[in-house]
């Protein structure tokens, strides 16, 4: 049994490669990539001309909210809304009840999703126990169950010795660390950009120095020990200055934003919407723009979802009460796309942020089309407008600022080790 792709714009960017080429995939694995493929076993068949053949799409910053918080999101309804998105493998940060602190947490999640899952799900371990930033949570283990990196995500490690001493751990044991960046002194209560729209509207601020402060810290300590650190949902001016700084002087040191952050500014909070109250929060103009200028130059390495799913009792509230998060699995490739059209990226550096980049910075073996490689492709129609409808959404939350929105672009098939678990 066999699956060919055919005439499809076939994008690899761990190749270099970008032509129009037939991929053909058997047992699970890519069997071959050229032109005019043929094979007796073939019982599918995708004819991908116009669309745009690509690894499977990964998406190394998601909350699937199980175990403990079920009814926003579990590992399933997750997994269905990633392959929606286009996504075949997502990675799920540790802040679920109990926190994913400890070897048997990350056994269940990835029993979970072995038994549940559409798409390959990898779980982050905790930094910290209970993610309070005052004790190292066993890091050993959590490699040895299965964590593919270490996380206090949601939170801020404040404490410099315990996120040094985590750094230093977390090399002995090759374990990539994904910052939460925020000095919580600086942002207090507030609940969104401090600034000339946040003091029309009377909302408590946060100063965009939050950010840099604690993205400069963790810099500074990934220069100190000599351990990679990856900066989660990168958002203002200054953070895109400092990664950009410290990786020209060769501080071994990643990035990813979210596409809210460039596809939305603090004007969009006009409206009250509490699905536009993120954290960090949506940024100036010139934020966006820093973000954009990241993503082109390179300071800015993957393009992540931060897939925050929050029910109707968090989000139902007023904007000063309301959870902070958005959805963003079903939504994120489409947003993207918009940067191609803008001249930002080009379409192999959009896929680049979205597959190899994010595979190397966690170590795992996803992110590119090669003969013998698990068949995760995504193939994508560049072309269809889309009008986003979150009653549709896959996600069992439904907190996206952006229903209604016509956006060019979507997933068209989402094939994970060889099977076509979503399409259009």
């Amino acid at each position: 049994m066999a699956l060919l792709i055919k005439n499809g714009r076939v994008i690899d960017p761990s190749s270099g490669t970008d032509d129009t080429l037939d991929v053909l995939v058997e047992k699970g694995k890519i069997k071959d990539i050229g032109k005019d493929l043929s094979d007796d076993d073939i019982t599918e068949e995708i004819d991908a001309k116009g669309l745009i053949v690509v690894p499977g799409l990964i998406d190394m910053h998601t909350h699937l909210r199980e175990p403990g918080y079920e009814y926003k999101e579990t590992i399933k309804t997750g997994s269905e809304a990633a392959a929606a998105g286009g996504f075949t493998t997502i990675v799920c940060m540790a802040n679920t009840k109990p926190v994913n602190d400890n070897a048997s947490v990350t056994r269940y999640i990835i029993n979970k999703a072995q038994n549940e899952a559409c798409v390959n799900v990898l779980p982050v371990g905790a930094i910290t126990k209970g993610l309070k930033g005052e004790t190292l949570a066993e890091i050993g283990e959590l490699k040895e169950a299965g964590a593919v990196a270490i996380s206090d995500d949601g939170m801020t490690v404040r404490n410099s010795e315990v996120m040094r001493r985590g750094l230093e751990y977390a090399k002995s044991f090759s374990m990539p660390v994904i910052c939460h960046s925020e000095d919580t002194y600086l942002s207090g209560e507030g609940v969104m950009n401090e600034g000339v729209v946040s003091t029309r509207l009377g909302l408590k601020e946060i100063p965009p120095i939050a950010e840099d402060v604690m993205v400069s810290r963790d810099v500074l300590l990934s220069e100190w020990t000599g351990h990679p650190v990856h900066i989660a949902h990168v958002s203002t001016v200054g953070s895109v200055r400092i990664i950009r700084e410290a990786k020209a002087r060769g501080v071994k040191v990643t990035a990813e934003t979210a596409p809210h952050f460039f596809s939305l500014t603090e004007k969009a909070v006009e409206s009250f919407d509490t699905s536009l109250k993120v954290n960090p929060p949506l940024g100036s103009d010139d934020d966006v723009k820093a973000v954009k200028e990241g993503l082109k130059d390179g300071t800015i390495d993957v393009i992540a979802s931060d897939h925050a799913p929050h029910s109707t009792v968090e989000k139902d509230v007023e904007f000063d009460n309301a959870a902070f998060g958005m959805v963003g699995l079903e939504t994120s490739l489409s947003l993207s796309l918009v940067l191609v059209k803008e001249n930002i990226l080009t379409f192999p550096q959009l896929i680049e942020k979205m597959t190899i980049n994010p595979s190397r910075i966690l170590n795992i073996d996803k992110g590119a089309l090669s003969r013998g490689a698990d068949a995760d492709i995504t193939i994508i129609d560049p072309e269809t407008e889309v009008v986003v409808d979150k009653n549709l959404f896959r996600s069992r939350s439904k907190n996206s600022p952006f229903h209604g929105h016509r956006l060019t672009g979507r997933a068209a098939y989402t094939i994970v080790s060889g099977r076509v678990v979503f399409s259009h």
